[in-house]
């Protein structure tokens, strides 16, 4: 297949396209390479995908010189006539729309940024795929838009109606998005809410990076809620399995909706969402824990109140796309824990 991948400079659309290539497919990459965390680490994912730094400009398709199938564009989501073009001059057979502006606390501080990449980017995606003939669309959301929901595991058929970050909101204003442009024109489009994710090429404003640099360096770690909160950690390369499931068995309208009593996670439209996690949450005690383990380091510790827009936990049923996809998840939190700390040291040369 030939797929557009958005955001493969970030951490799950570079492990997805390096996936995605190796077992054949042509893949599509763009990204905008935005400082919302160190670049150099986004260069650095880049060039993993064989994609030099001195070769990109804007707007310019680059080839890769590790993976003859695979090229990338420097271009932003919510840049409407560079997109138009992209999806005039490409014949893509899949998209996956994992490109977006991320992390729950920066949502307080720049809310524009959330709009113009979650929003309005993702727009340029449906209208891309509409005005293409694309029919095969799966997509990031996310398991904050669970906001105020208490009832655990958190489940798809669950309602989402009360976000408490615009994080949130945006991702939540996906998958209304999605549907509509499901049941208008068809496109098949699969919503993924992505529980905690970790391991090699993680994002550095996530906790398993924050955690480790700091112990390294001799610098406390802020642990918030005084460490009562627990995350359903899910190893980088589990999460792109599903999503590679998802892209080979797009979305089909389900025979059993009701329109009388709806539920949420699917449509007579051909439209479905999943969680994708680890079905087994982690305290986040136990998990500083682990970390402390694999570096031979103990952690000092900040203890902190629970910041605005945070949740104490997460939990993930993935029953849905066990039962559908064949999806399981099965790398242990100390294996995962341990291949995450031997590239941190050798990205870093710590």
């Amino acid at each position: 297949m030939k797929i557009l991948v958005t955001g493969t400079a970030g951490f799950i659309g570079h492990n997805l396209a390096k996936k995605l290539l190796e077992r054949g497919d042509e893949v599509v990459g763009i990204d905008n390479i935005n400082d919302y965390y160190d670049v150099n680490l986004k260069y650095g994912r880049l060039k993993d995908l064989g994609i030099e730094r001195e070769a990109i400009a804007e707007g310019k398709a680059v080839i890769s010189e590790k993976y003859p199938a695979h090229r990338f564009i420097k271009l932003d989501l919510s840049d409407r006539e560079g997109m138009e073009r992209l999806f005039r001059e490409e014949a893509f057979d899949a998209v996956c729309n994992l490109a977006a502006q991320a992390g729950v606390r920066y949502s307080l501080e720049n809310p524009h940024a959330y709009v113009d990449a979650n929003v309005v980017g993702f727009l340029n995606i449906l209208e891309g795929c509409r005005n293409s003939g694309v029919t095969n669309l799966c997509y990031a959301s996310s398991s904050s838009v669970y906001g105020l929901n208490k009832s655990q595991p958190f489940k798809t058929s669950d309602h989402t109606d009360h976000p408490v970050s615009l994080y949130a909101a945006t991702k939540k204003s996906n998958e209304m998005m999605a549907h509509t442009y499901a049941h208008l024109y068809g496109i098949r489009t699969t919503g993924l809410r992505f529980f905690t994710v970790y391991g090699p090429w993680g994002r550095p404003d996530m906790a398993p990076m924050l955690f480790t640099d700091a112990i390294l360096h001799d610098r406390p770690i802020k642990v918030f809620n005084y460490g009562d909160m627990s995350r359903d950690f899910t190893y980088i390369d589990d999460i792109t399995d599903g999503v590679i499931k998802v892209i080979d068995n797009p979305a089909e309208p389900n025979p059993d909706w009701d329109a009388e009593h709806p539920t949420p996670e699917s449509s007579s439209a051909p439209y479905r969402l999943y969680n994708i996690g680890n079905n087994q949450p982690v305290s986040l005690m136990k998990f500083i824990e682990t970390i402390e383990a694999k570096l031979g380091k103990k952690a000092q510790k900040e203890m902190l109140p629970m910041q605005p827009g945070d949740v104490q936990s997460t939990y993930a049923d993935v029953s849905g796309l066990i039962q559908d996809m064949g999806y399981k998840p099965d790398t242990p939190l100390d294996e995962g824990v341990e291949k995450f700390v031997a590239w941190y040291r050798e990205f870093y040369e710590v």
